[in-house]
């Protein structure tokens, strides 16, 4: 064998308990599960740790950085020290423009985690001309948006993503028109950022459940904690809930925070919008830059929404216990909508995993370790329709994370958002070593899926 993990505590979340079990490792899969004894070039001592699948980000902010700072993949590498082995980027309506390029520079570099990524719609836009997030694109603009969709579609997107929360202008009738080029692909998926949060975030919900109706497209509800934790998470949860009755295949992601984070020039911050939150300036953090660390004041907002549009804050505006119930939901993942920048960001960029793991499961028991587990790995993998990862079988891809439950919690926090997480000893991507004692030993394992 090229790897063997003995002694493990195995756990795939289709099973019922824990097994004590060999893994080896053989060309990158897993070639034996088995309680005999096995031999190896390389052996990891498991003995009292947890062996599950890699966990699989199916919303991460990871390409955001490619061509705009030194290192492409500061998010991703984060992603590793977490456990992560697969990400889906292009989320929220950003993406790279042109698919074929981002896989191209994986392909000749690798990269720490496997990647898939949506086409974002306000970047299509953008692109064909419509910049003016208040207005909606035109006849002429829109097959200019279907044709790059397509192209890049072919080239190995898997869908569309939408930001309309950051284009108002985007009415309906324009993403239905879009979401028509994806009809002659197999298996697409819409991600969605709402439209709006708070107060209107039951609406928001409805809307995205009648895209994925009328476009008969499957839908990924983006966040959806910052959409709707302020007051109406059980009424929204609801909605949900009989639009799937109904056969509507809408599900969500989630992170475990109570503060969602997004850039001070965007949509999101125009008037009103500490009405709809009923916050206050000193309820926004500066996530980077001159002032990373300190909360707004009305002075300093409108300076920075003047001066640095593209500067990141961190609103603790959502409720806690709604969050929770969120998280705890059958139709949602965890995922972390996670973006570091020269070491700064939200610490969910860092900590997502390792929080719901340390913090919600072990200590607050608001999820069981195999709920957790089955949202990190097989639940987002039959989501993206990758059959051999996610799981713990013969024949599967060996992308497994082994950690210590008893230790396992999250450091990032909102002053250090960077930091690495307790309790990750082993990550392994593609049958090779990546994280030994959680330090990454190789960040090039990954691939494009």
């Amino acid at each position: 064998m090229d790897l063997v993990i003995k002694a493990g505590k195995v756990f795939d979340p289709r099973w019922e308990s824990f097994k004590e079990l060999n893994i080896g490792i053989k060309h990158g899969r897993i070639a034996a599960l088995t309680e005999k004894d096995l031999s190896g070039n390389t052996v990891i001592d498991a003995n009292g740790l947890i062996v599950s699948p890699g966990f699989i980000d199916i919303h991460s902010h990871s390409d955001k950085n490619f061509k705009v700072q030194e290192n492409n993949f500061e998010t991703s590498e984060a992603g590793l020290r977490m456990g992560v082995t697969t990400l889906v980027g292009g989320n929220c309506g950003v993406s790279p423009l042109n698919f074929k390029e981002y896989k191209d520079y994986i392909d000749a570099n690798g990269a720490p985690n496997n990647y898939l990524g949506f086409m974002g719609h306000n970047t299509l836009r953008s692109a064909a001309g419509r910049t003016d997030w208040y207005s909606p694109a035109n006849k002429q603009e829109i097959e200019k948006i279907k044709e790059m969709l397509k192209e890049n579609m072919e080239e190995g997107a898997i869908g569309l993503s939408l930001g309309l929360e950051y284009t108002p202008g985007a009415d309906i009738e324009e993403v239905l028109e879009i979401c028509e080029a994806l009809k002659d692909f197999h298996s697409p998926l819409i991600s969605a950022h709402y439209r709006y949060d708070a107060d209107r975030g039951l609406e928001a919900v409805e809307e995205m459940i009648d895209i994925s109706r009328l476009s008969g497209i499957p839908m990924q509800i983006s966040h959806l904690n910052s959409g709707i934790c302020f007051g109406n998470a059980e009424e929204s949860i609801k909605v949900i809930h009989n639009a799937r009755e109904e056969g509507i295949n809408v599900m969500a992601d989630c992170y475990p925070y109570n503060a969602f984070s997004t850039y001070i020039g965007s949509a999101v911050f125009d008037p009103g919008f500490l009405e709809r939150w009923e916050a206050k300036y000193e309820d926004l953090l500066i996530a980077e830059g001159e002032y990373a660390g300190q909360y707004c004041t009305e002075e300093l907002f409108y300076k920075l929404r003047k001066e640095d549009p593209g500067i990141y804050l961190i609103a603790f505006v959502m409720r806690e216990d709604e969050t929770i119930t969120v998280m705890k939901e059958s139709f949602t993942m965890i995922a972390t909508d996670g973006l570091v920048r020269n070491g700064q960001g939200h610490p969910r960029a860092s900590g997502t995993f390792p929080r719901v793991l340390g913090r919600y499961s072990r200590e607050q028991k608001a999820l069981t370790l195999k709920e957790a587990l089955y949202k990190m790995t097989v639940m987002p993998a039959r989501r993206l329709n990758l059959r051999d990862r996610g799981i713990i079988e013969e024949g599967a891809f060996a992308d497994i994370t082994i950690f210590d439950y008893n230790t396992e919690i999250d450091l990032a926090d909102f002053t250090n958002s960077s930091l690495a997480p307790e309790g990750i000893k082993y990550v392994i991507v593609n049958g090779k070593l990546a994280v030994f004692d959680g330090r990454i030993v190789n960040n090039r394992l990954g691939r494009i899926l």
